[in-house]
C-alpha cells in the first residue's frame, strides 16, 4: 500500500477519512505483559533501545495485539544528548540521569550527532517497516531542544527547573548556541529516520507548558520552526505532528507559526477551542486523558465518544493527552480499540 493510502497520512494530509485513526503515546510500553518480558532480557533501558531486534519487537507488539493504525518506533528522545556525548542512563523508580551540561565550556564541548553511533534506531525503523501491516503508518520522532535542554542542564526531570532558567535568563547568547547545537542534531536525526522508513514524524515538546509566551516564542516556536523547514528541504510531503505540551492558548501561534501539519492536543484544552480555533488551522490529534484511560472502561467510552463527537466534523487523530501509564489495564485499551475501529464519521 503506497503511504498516502493509509488512513493516518491521509489523515494528517487534510483529508477526511471514513473514521478517525488512532494511535497512542507510549503505546508499546510497561502496561503489556509481553513488553515485560522482552524488557527482562535486557540489562537497561537503552540497551534495549538499541537493540534492533528488540526495539522492532516491542514497536510490534501493540499493533499485533490491538491493531493501531499506526507503529511508532520504540526509542527514547534521549537518544540525541546520549549521540551527543553526554552520559545518559535510566535508572528504575527515578527515570532518566544524564550528567548535567551548565558551563560554556561544557556546552561548546558537545559533539555533534554520532549518526554512527544511533544507527541502531535506524536498523530498528528498516526493520519494522518490512514487518507492519501494509495499512499501518510508521512514526518516527524526536524531542525539541527546549525540552532536551531542560534534561541536559537540570540532569534528569525537574519540578522546578531551576538550572535551566538560571542560564536562559542568566546567559542568553549561551543558551542559544545550545539550542542551535540542538535544532542540528534533531534535524540530523529526523532526516535519518525518514531515510530509514518513518513516514510521519512527532516532535515532542514535552516541558513546553513552562514557558512564558515571549519564551515560548522564543524557545519552542523559533527552534520548531526551524526544524520543520529543515525536513522540508529534504521531504516536504511527510507529515510533522507538534507536540507542545500543556501550551494552553499559546497552541494557537504555535500552529501559526512553526508549519506542522497537525498538532497533538494534551487533554487540559477545551474541546470547544480545540474544534472553534485550532482545528481551522491545522490537523488535531489528541486528548483521551490518560488518567481516564487507567481508570473505569466505561469512563474511557464516555470520554472518547465526547471527543470524537467534538473533534470529528474535520480531519481528526485520537491519541491521548499524554503517555500510556504503567498501571493502565490491557482490557482498557482493548475496549477503546474495539470501540475506535467501529466509530464512523456521520
Amino acid at each position: 500500500m503506497n503511504s498516502n493510502e493509509k488512513i493516518l497520512i491521509k489523515t494528517l494530509q487534510a483529508k477526511q477519512c471514513e473514521r478517525p485513526p488512532f494511535w497512542f503515546m507510549r503505546q508499546a510500553g510497561r502496561y503489556l505483559p509481553e513488553y515485560r518480558q522482552l524488557r527482562s532480557n535486557y540489562k537497561n533501558f537503552l540497551e534495549y533501545c538499541y537493540t534492533p531486534d528488540a526495539a522492532t519487537e516491542a514497536t510490534l507488539q501493540p499493533i499485533k495485539r490491538f491493531g493501531m493504525d499506526a507503529a511508532i518506533i520504540f526509542s527514547d528522545i534521549l537518544v540525541i544528548p546520549h549521540a551527543m556525548g553526554m552520559d545518559v542512563r535510566f535508572e528504575e523508580g527515578r527515570g532518566p540521569i544524564l550528567s548535567p551540561v551548565r558551563t560554556a565550556d561544557e556546552i561548546k564541548g558537545l559533539n555533534k550527532l554520532d549518526k554512527k553511533f544511533l544507527s541502531p534506531v535506524y536498523q530498528a525503523l528498516k526493520l519494522t517497516k518490512s514487518k507492519l501491516p501494509r495499512e499501518t503508518a510508521l512514526i518516527g520522532f524526536a524531542g525539541l531542544p527546549w525540552t532536551l535542554s531542560c534534561y541536559m542542564i537540570e540532569g534528569g526531570s525537574s519540578k522546578e527547573f531551576g538550572e535551566i532558567k538560571k542560564i536562559m535568563q542568566g546567559d542568553p547568547a549561551l543558551f542559544s548556541e545550545l539550542t542551535e547545537k540542538l535544532v542540528t542534531a534533531v534535524t540530523e536525526h529526523v532526516l535519518l529516520q525518514i531515510e530509514a522508513g518513518a513516514e510521519v514524524i512527532q516532535l515532542f515538546d514535552s516541558w513546553a507548558g513552562i514557558l512564558s509566551a515571549d519564551e515560548f516564542r522564543k524557545w519552542s516556536i523559533e527552534p520548531t520552526f526551524k526544524i520543520v523547514s529543515g525536513i522540508r528541504k529534504s521531504y516536504p510531503d511527510v507529515p510533522i505532528i507538534g507536540f507542545p505540551r500543556q501550551a494552553g492558548s499559546k497552541f494557537l501561534e504555535y500552529v501559526k507559526e512553526t508549519g506542522v501539519n497537525a498538532v497533538s492536543i494534551d487533554d487540559s484544552i477545551s474541546l470547544a477551542w480545540a474544534k472553534d480555533v485550532l482545528q481551522e488551522q491545522v490537523v488535531v490529534q489528541g486528548c483521551l486523558s490518560n488518567q481516564v484511560l487507567a481508570g473505569n472502561p466505561d469512563d474511557v467510552i464516555k470520554q472518547a465518544h465526547e471527543i470524537i463527537g467534538s473533534l470529528g466534523d474535520k480531519p481528526f487523530v485520537f491519541n491521548l493527552g499524554h503517555g500510556i501509564l504503567p498501571h493502565t489495564p490491557v482490557a482498557n485499551m482493548q475496549v477503546l480499540c474495539d470501540y475506535l475501529k467501529q466509530v464512523v464519521f456521520r
